[in-house]
C-alpha cells in the first residue's frame, strides 16, 4: 500500500491500513439511453458506487435530470475529447469557433482511432476552454460532481493535459482518477489521495468468461484502495446499433454488477465499497489557494 507522509491512503481517508477498499465507477453516463438506464439501475440495485457523466453527448440532458432526481448518486465529469462510434457523433460544449484544434474534418471530436492525431494538434488553451465548458454546464444545471476523469484518453493522453486537469481538480475541490503510477506519485507528494492500484478498465476484459473473471478479481482484491471503471449498458437495440462490434462487453458488465453473486462476494470477502467522495473530502481541503492558481502551480 502506498503512503502519504507516514500514513497509508487508507488511513488518510479514515480506514484501517489492511482494509480492502473498492470504488466501482460506471463510465459513460449520458452517452445513450441504454447506458443511462443500466447505470442508474446498477447503482440502485447493484455494486456500482459512482458514475462519470459525458456532458457533450446527446443523452447528457437526460442523465443530468436523473442526477438531479437522485442527488446521492456521486458522479464525475467524464472529460470528453473523443467521439468514437460510427455515425453516432458528438462535438464540443464550447463554441466550435473557440476550439477548432479539437475538431475533425466533419466538425466533431476525433474518433477513437485518431487519438494520436488529436493529441498532435490540440492546443492546450482550447482543451482548457472545453474542459471548463463541460464542468460549467454541470454546475449550471445545479449539480455538484465529486471528481474528474477522462473519456478514452488515460490521464489526458499528454503531460500538459494531465497537469491542466490536475490544476482544474484542485481549483474545483474535486478528486481525480489516476491511471498511471508516475501521476499517482505526483498526487501523493501533494498529499492528495488516489487509489493504490492501477484502474481496472472493463474494456480490457474479454466478454467470454467475464463474470468468472470479475468474481476472481473480487476474491483476489488486494489491501488498499482499488478502482474499477465498468461500462454497464442494457445491450438493447439502441446499444447494438451504436456499438455493433462490442455492445456485449457493456451488457456483460451490467449483468455482473447487478448480480447477487457480486454482492455476495463483496460481503463474504469483507470488501468495503466506496465512492470518490471519500477522496474528495481530502482534495477539497487541499484545493489550491488563489495565489497558487495565479502562479500556475499544479
Amino acid at each position: 500500500m502506498m503512503a502519504v507522509g507516514k500514513r497509508t491512503i487508507n488511513e488518510q481517508i479514515g480506514y484501517a491500513p489492511a482494509a480492502r477498499l473498492l470504488i466501482v465507477n460506471a463510465d459513460d453516463f449520458g452517452m445513450c439511453h441504454a447506458n443511462n438506464a443500466a447505470i442508474l439501475h446498477a447503482w440502485q440495485q447493484g455494486i456500482v458506487s459512482s458514475t462519470s457523466l459525458m456532458v457533450p453527448c446527446p443523452w447528457a440532458p437526460h442523465a443530468m435530470r436523473l442526477l438531479a432526481e437522485h442527488p446521492t448518486l456521486p458522479f464525475a465529469v467524464h472529460l470528453t475529447l473523443i467521439s468514437e462510434f460510427g455515425d453516432y457523433r458528438w462535438g464540443p460544449v464550447a463554441s466550435k469557433s473557440l476550439v477548432p484544434s479539437l475538431l475533425d474534418d466533419d466538425g466533431f471530436f476525433y474518433r477513437y482511432n485518431q487519438q494520436d492525431a488529436l493529441l498532435a494538434v490540440a492546443h492546450l488553451d482550447e482543451v482548457e476552454t472545453e474542459f471548463r465548458a463541460q464542468l460549467d454546464a454541470v454546475r449550471s444545471a445545479g449539480l455538484t460532481p465529486s471528481h474528474l476523469d477522462w473519456h478514452c484518453l488515460a490521464d489526458g493522453g499528454r503531460e500538459d493535459i494531465f497537469q491542466l486537469t490536475l490544476s482544474l481538480a484542485r481549483e474545483s475541490g474535486l478528486a481525480l482518477r489516476i491511471h498511471h503510477q508516475p501521476h499517482a506519485e505526483v498526487c501523493r507528494r501533494l498529499g492528495l489521495p488516489v487509489p493504490d492500484h492501477s484502474v481496472l478498465d472493463s474494456y480490457g476484459l474479454e466478454t467470454e468468461g467475464k463474470a468468472a473473471r470479475y468474481a476472481q478479481l473480487l476474491r483476489d482484491l488486494p489491501s488498499g484502495l482499488s478502482e474499477w471503471a465498468v461500462h454497464p449498458s442494457l445491450g438493447d437495440v439502441e446499444a447494438q446499433a451504436i456499438e455493433p462490434g462490442s455492445w456485449d462487453r457493456r451488457r456483460a458488465d451490467f449483468d455482473f454488477v447487478l448480480s447477487h453473486h457480486a454482492r455476495d462476494i463483496i460481503e463474504e470477502e469483507g470488501i468495503i465499497a466506496l465512492d470518490f467522495r471519500a477522496l474528495q473530502a481530502v482534495w477539497s481541503r487541499g484545493s489550491m489557494r488563489g495565489e497558487d492558481r495565479a502562479a500556475g502551480e499544479p
